[in-house]
């Protein structure tokens, strides 16, 4: 029994290049208004953008607030409240 070589990978996919990719809905330095709808393990607000997820530090659920995204990454973004 022989093995094929796979073509793309699991990797092209989380990158781009596969079937399934969804481009960042956020971007650095974005404001968003955005709704509070739970709390993460470590006490962060989440809330979602088109299905991506956003912590935000000293948020509780129901608030709504206006947010700056500072940091992203492959499954999620952290924001902080700007007023």
């Amino acid at each position: 029994m022989g093995y094929s070589r796979r073509q793309g990978g699991s990797y092209e996919g989380k990158r781009g290049h596969g079937k399934g990719f969804k481009r960042c809905p956020v971007e650095l330095g974005e404001e968003l208004e955005v709704e509070i709808t739970e709390l993460s393990p470590k006490g962060e607000g989440i809330a979602k953008n088109q299905g991506f997820i956003i912590y935000i530090a000293d948020a509780k659920p129901r608030d709504h607030v206006k947010i700056k995204i500072t940091r992203i990454t492959d499954m999620a973004a952290n924001a902080e409240i700007i007023k």
